[in-house]
């Protein structure tokens, strides 16, 4: 089998595929249309965010029985054409789990005690102990929407707090010991915080908006290190500044591109990102909560893992 590596990935993905006997190839800068022009040469291809592989790509990979996407989602692959051409679909997240359940909590932990802040005036000589007051984790509720792999990740990250932690998730039965699974509604009734792990999804897009945000029954803080198109920028900035939201972790953000390795190519930022860009209640990352030493080989390791199961019979 041949295999195209569209994106570079830690060495010990090519390496092993390479000792299982797969003839692996590499292309990391040809258009996507010189890609396409001789996609059909091709078994299975190995991407992380390049391009979207768009029905068009996959009726011209007349002979791909897979595609490995070296990351947790599979939101630049058209899912429903590539299955109904019995296309494998492989993804990682066991990969990158814990990588993001520790970058959620260390985003928690930070905003509750002003750290970014508060480190930023120190270095200035500036020294403010009371307006430096933080808040303490414990006797909190924490909601988390999307319980899979991620959610559960952060979910048992928090078992070293003394707090509740409540999970809504459209499939039935998915709490465990570390997470009891409500409803929607008992979730924006009881959580002060809210921590967004879910997939994107035509159910997903925009679904933290002002309706959403108006449900929670307390003043919350928002996480999200999911994706950035679950949430409306414009809507949390309003609700920032209502104070309805005590303050946000961001990792993601809606003005992404496929591909954040280009984030921002433009000369003007949008108004709301600059809000949050000077907010002091605001943590900005760039999409890393899953970027980590141990997660760059560990993806790696789970693609080859999946690939030696569906192909080897391992």
């Amino acid at each position: 089998m041949k295999i195209l590596h569209l994106d570079t990935n830690h060495p010990l993905l090519l390496n092993q595929l390479n000792d299982l006997g797969f003839q692996n190839e590499e292309d990391y800068t040809s258009s996507k249309s010189d890609v396409e022009a001789k996609i059909h040469l091709y078994d299975g291809i190995i991407i992380r965010s390049r391009f979207s592989i768009d029905k068009n790509f996959l009726e011209k990979a007349t002979h791909l029985k897979f595609i490995g996407r070296v990351g947790a989602g599979l939101e630049n692959i058209d899912c429903e054409v590539a299955r109904s051409k019995n296309i494998h679909l492989i993804a990682a997240p066991e990969g990158n789990r814990n990588a993001v359940g520790e970058h959620t909590l260390g985003m928690l932990l930070s905003l509750f005690n002003k750290l970014n802040k508060a480190n930023q005036e120190v270095k200035k000589g500036i020294w403010l102990r009371e307006k430096n007051r933080g808040i303490e984790l414990d006797g909190k509720t924490v909601g988390i929407i999307g319980y899979g792999n991620m959610g559960k990740s952060f979910a048992k990250k928090l078992k070293g707090f003394d707090v509740e932690v409540l999970c809504y998730d459209i499939a039935k039965n998915v709490g465990d010991e570390n997470c009891r699974q409500v409803s929607l509604q008992e979730l924006q009734e009881k959580a002060t915080i809210l921590s967004l792990h879910t997939p994107q999804t035509s159910l997903t897009k925009n679904m933290i908006n002002t309706d959403f945000i108006n449900q929670f029954q307390h003043h919350f803080w928002l996480l999200n290190t999911a994706r950035g198109s679950a949430l409306v920028t414009k809507d949390l900035v309003n609700a920032l500044q209502s104070g309805k939201i005590l303050g946000a972790g961001l990792d993601v953000l809606e003005y992404e591109k496929s591909s954040f390795e280009n984030f921002f190519s433009e000369d003007l930022l949008p108004e709301d990102f600059r809000y949050l860009i000077e907010a002091e209640n605001v943590l900005l990352t760039p999409h890393v909560a899953g970027w980590t030493i141990e997660s760059h080989e560990k993806l790696a390791q789970t693609i080859v893992d999946k690939i030696k199961n569906v192909f080897l019979n391992y």
